[in-house]
């Protein structure tokens, strides 16, 4: 019955117990558990603890707290978390109904998605195109799947785990993700799946995915929209929220005021920064600018990178260049008025390139068929004289704009241009170029030259005045312990803790999860996978040190981070307590990393 029908029952027993709670959550400063009981008439307390609550509870609690005089706003963010936050942000299913459950894999990355399943990325494109709700089922994601992971609703795989590709992007991009069901027999050529029981879902049949538990539904579940998200997104006007929506625009206002850590977004397109933007962001901390030119436009880098002479990578380039100028002036106008820094190009050389295997296989085909494809036998044969066996060692980042003439170039003169244009439109760009995958001083100054040089000569062209500061991505160990010296040549730093940390601990994050991940952390070597939370030990020893050295060398050095890792709650409080200015993370995670940076202040504060 009511607690409140005890006061019928027992006023007298009603009244201690009201003293008793009143004492307790004095006492305490917060919600209590509390158990008792009568006997004969006599009030006995049991047991006190303080009480369990939801996310949503979380954050209500907190801001009633302060409003009843209890704790103040700083007490109130020590109460909550960011992990809480983000279940706040996901949809949620109700009552499965009638669906048929399939499988249950791995809880990649929370929230609801229901689809028709598609079975690759171009399919993923095309339906959604149509006006149709999608998941993608791979057996396991790669770069090239990124537009669909874009146009799909969530992503289901049966490999990989919270690590994986899948897992990591779909995270980043607030994508409902379930990884690694591998009861699944996912058969791409048929567009079909095997589940147990010998259950068959064909591409267009209806799956819901569950990415805060891992399950997966034959048929559709109803889906609850996040009111949080709605309120971030400026649908919903706080006043005009519930009791949660009002405690978060509360406490988050309040985390922005306390944060000294700055917080960018990892965004490529004009949607995902004019979204960061709406999310709070303070400008974009990574623009990756390869992920401009997979899909369609994949041909033309391949054409740049293959081309045998002057006049074929000429043309390669001219082609390139009004898109990658098209690019930055839609992402200067979406953040216009904010920074936004953009990586020259960083592709693992085979990102770009055919590969070596299914060409060889193509062509020993027409050959066979007495079809002589020149053509096919001049890519194969530059493909195996650009075969690399680590491609992720190998020609990328800053080799690559040394090595072919005119890339860099290329692209530094599109974010002047682009910039010169926003600035005749009555904008306010503020561009910043950041150089990849540095080891060396002297390949940054080398860059560095000529980057500016190309930008004076627009700024002359156009009758503007423009400042781009160029610096560069710390990813290497040695970058890291020559900081000193690169930061001669940098303006700003910024630490791509993804590739530093399959750089320091010497394994590639691809290969080796679903190898022995699962033993390491099982048997202790992990807490936690490091690609989830910074390793402090190790890498977070290396960023202290660059940022120690770097500003030794140029004081008042910027310092940021544009890994993934600059969304994880522990890891932000180890950035902040390093004296790092800024975290930049995909835009779906910047509401997070807004409130971890005020707790982190707050928490340092004591």
């Amino acid at each position: 019955m009511p607690l409140t029908d005890l006061a019928t029952l027992d006023a007298r027993s009603f009244a201690g117990l009201r003293e008793v709670m009143r004492l307790l959550e004095e006492h305490y400063r917060d919600l209590c558990d509390i158990e008792f009981t009568i006997e004969r008439g006599r009030l006995w307390i049991l047991q006190n603890r303080v009480g369990k609550r939801t996310p949503g509870a979380a954050f209500v609690i907190a801001a009633q707290l302060v409003d009843e005089g209890v704790i103040d706003l700083d007490e109130a963010l020590r109460r909550v978390t960011g992990d809480q936050l983000a279940h706040l942000m996901f949809p949620a299913f109700g009552d499965a109904g009638g669906a048929v459950e399939l499988t249950r894999g791995m809880n990649a990355s929370p929230g609801a998605a229901v689809g028709r399943a598609v079975f690759s990325s171009a399919a993923a494109v095309e339906w959604a195109g149509r006006g149709e709700d999608v998941v993608l089922v791979r057996r396991e994601t790669t770069p090239d799947d990124l537009a669909g992971m874009i146009a799909a609703r969530g992503v289901l795989t049966s490999r990989g785990g919270r690590t994986s590709h899948a897992a990591v992007v779909a995270r980043g991009m607030g994508r409902t993700c379930v990884c690694g069901a591998e009861e699944l027999d996912v058969d791409l050529e048929a567009r079909q799946v095997t589940a147990p029981g010998g259950v068959v879902v064909r591409e267009g049949d209806v799956l819901s995915v569950d990415g805060t538990t891992g399950r997966v539904w034959l048929g559709a579940v109803p889906v609850e929209t996040s009111a949080v998200v709605r309120y971030f997104e400026g649908e919903l006007a706080p006043e005009d929220g519930d009791d949660v929506v009002q405690a978060v625009h509360r406490l988050i206002g309040h985390a922005d005021a306390r944060a000294r850590l700055g917080v960018e977004a990892n965004a490529d397109t004009p949607a995902d920064a004019a979204r960061a933007r709406r999310f709070g962001a303070r400008g974009i901390g990574l623009c990756r600018t390869e992920h401009m030119f997979l899909g369609e436009r994949r041909p033309l880098v391949e054409q740049l990178v293959l081309a045998e002479d002057d006049a074929g990578r000429e043309a390669a380039l001219a082609a390139l260049a009004p898109l990658q100028r098209q690019d930055f002036t839609e992402l200067f106008a979406a953040m216009d008025g904010l920074p936004v820094t953009i990586r020259l190009l960083d592709p693992p050389l085979h990102e770009f390139l055919p590969d070596l295997t299914e060409l060889s296989v193509e062509v020993a085909v027409a050959e066979e068929q007495h079809h002589h494809d020149a053509r096919g036998l001049r890519l194969l044969a530059a493909v195996r004289r650009m075969h690399e066996q680590n491609p992720m060692l190998g020609l990328r980042g800053v080799r690559l704009g040394l090595v072919v003439p005119g890339l860099y170039r290329m692209q530094v003169r599109a974010v002047a241009e682009a910039a010169a244009e926003r600035i005749a439109a009555g904008g306010d760009p503020r561009p910043q170029v950041m150089v990849p995958l540095v080891a060396t001083v002297t390949e940054l100054e080398l860059v560095r030259a000529e980057a500016e040089r190309v930008v004076a000569e627009v700024a002359a062209e156009r009758g503007v005045e423009l400042r781009v500061p160029i610096g560069t991505m710390i990813e290497v160990p040695r970058a890291a312990l020559t900081a000193g010296e690169i930061a001669g040549a940098a303006e700003f730093f910024s630490f791509g803790t993804n590739d530093l940390t399959q750089l320091t601990w010497g394994f590639s994050r691809d290969d080796v999860e679903a190898a022995f991940f699962p033993a390491y952390l099982q048997r202790g070597v992990f807490a936690v996978s490091p690609f989830e939370s910074l390793d402090r030990t190790g890498v977070g020893a290396l960023v202290e040190l660059a940022a120690a050295r770097g500003r030794a060398a140029r004081p008042g050095l910027r310092t940021g981070v544009c890994g993934e890792h600059g969304g994880d709650p522990e890891s932000i409080h180890f950035f902040a307590r390093a004296g790092l200015d800024d975290v930049s993370c995909s835009p779906f995670r910047v509401p997070v990393a807004r409130l971890e940076a005020g707790r982190a202040a707050v928490l340092a504060a004591g």
